[in-house]
């Protein structure tokens, strides 16, 4: 693997193929296209829809126009595969930009995708400089991305359904609801399949529960008698016909919750085959408390394609990390950074926070952020802007992280050896 210092990075041509360059606004039933010449005049403009024979189509328009570079505004989805499929070189231009890139042809500011096409197109001719053609991941880290995204929305969907169990049973069951550690966890959902009303749940004695709680394999650490109390203590719901109504209401909660575990435990051993799997697996989970899940995250929103980050800054401001600045005069503001891949920022800032537990030199990065007067999502972003220096340079060098080999958490380790001796 080529190291960071000879890492070819990817770069268009100063002057297009044919002198013509290409813009497709892309839609969910139909995608409009546009070719312009080196003047920026609209040579080609056309429609078609989103279908096989409209994909090709599509294709056969660009190549007949003489057309080797694209200008889009997403890096994923089936047109961009037919075109890279069709050897055409792929441009994605942020759709923030392109809002704003039209006020170049009018004050107006209307949405219409025909000119949203020529506004790529165009954008692409004048902009060649600062645009880096597409370098797409390969398929192993597109299908990993895919599910650890799915997981992320199955997990995000749970956390609702189990919000939603909790404020139910307030009201029909309160007694179940801080009978276990967790609403969702499966001992809970269990007995609330079994204990669905007020009724039911006055049945069990301390010896009757410990009996179902030792036939269901219950592994808590807490005395049936406790709990026994905790369901005793709280205040009682209805009984009767009201509760055979909610009754209703919470075993389809439950059945949801149930349907939803399982589905995230199947995808959660796909993106733990499938990590196992990748070539890039090394690098990330080795670090601390990286696990399966978040390190698949941290592998499937970076990807694999070195091209993409040729500099540690970029992608610091991808994810987010970085501050944005804005001076004009005298005056300068540094501020958060909207513009950026929230999935990236997300898996990035989720592990920064949690390795800072298990690493003395995270949690001193962050505790000294703190005492900054920084709050608690900017001091995690200032950690995780230090962690991506470290993921891209083994990233780019293909190398695993070694704590043995971080200087900075071995000079802290060696300044407490000291202090506690």
């Amino acid at each position: 693997m080529k190291s960071a210092s000879t890492m070819e990075i990817a770069t268009l041509p100063d002057e297009p193929p044919n002198g013509v360059t290409g813009g497709l606004d892309w839609a969910r039933d139909d995608h409009a296209a546009c070719v312009v010449d080196t003047r920026g005049r609209e040579v080609v403009r056309h429609s078609v829809e989103h279908s096989t024979a409209g994909l090709a189509e599509l294709v056969g328009v660009f190549r007949q126009a003489g057309c080797h570079e694209v200008a889009i505004e997403r890096p994923d989805g089936p047109v961009v595969d037919a075109l890279l499929a069709a050897g055409t070189t792929v441009v994605v231009i942020n759709p923030n930009r392109v809002k704003n890139l039209r006020s170049r042809y009018g004050s107006a500011g209307n949405k219409d995708d025909r000119f949203d096409a020529f506004v790529l197109a165009d954008t692409l001719r004048t902009d060649r400089a600062r645009l880096r053609p597409l370098t797409p991941d390969g398929p192993d880290t597109v299908a990993l991305r895919r599910n650890c995204r799915a997981r992320k929305d199955l997990v995000t969907h749970r956390v609702a359904v189990a919000n939603q169990l909790r404020a139910h049973l307030r009201g029909v069951l309160p007694g179940a609801v801080g009978l276990f550690a967790e609403i969702d966890s499966p001992i809970s959902l269990t007995f609330l399949t079994r204990f669905t009303t007020q009724d039911r749940a006055d049945w069990l004695t301390p010896t009757r529960l410990a009996a179902w709680l030792a036939k269901h394999s219950y592994s808590g650490r807490t005395d049936p008698a406790v709990l026994h109390a905790r369901l005793s203590a709280a205040p009682r719901g209805p009984v009767g016909a009201q509760a055979d109504a909610n009754a209703a209401i919470t075993t389809a909660l439950v059945a949801v919750l149930q349907t939803l575990l399982t589905q995230i435990k199947m995808l959660s051993t796909e993106i733990e085959t499938q990590l196992d799997a990748h070539a890039d697996a090394h690098i990330f989970t080795s670090l601390p408390r990286a696990g399966t899940v978040r390190a698949a995250r941290l592998l499937a929103e970076i990807g694999d394609s070195r091209a993409r980050f040729p500099t540690r800054e970029s992608l610091f401001c991808l994810a987010g990390a970085a501050p944005s600045t804005r001076q004009s005069g005298k005056s300068r503001v540094v501020g958060f950074r909207w513009a950026c891949d929230k999935q990236l920022r997300d898996a990035v800032t989720d592990f920064a926070n949690d390795s800072r537990r298990a690493n003395p030199w995270a949690d001193d990065l962050y505790q000294r952020a703190r005492a900054r007067g920084h709050d608690h999502p900017h001091a995690v972003r200032v950690l995780a802007r230090a962690w991506l220096n470290i993921i891209w340079h083994c990233w780019q060098t293909g190398e695993a992280y070694d704590p043995n080999r971080h200087i900075a958490l071995q000079r802290l380790l060696a300044q407490a050896q000291p202090e506690a001796a």
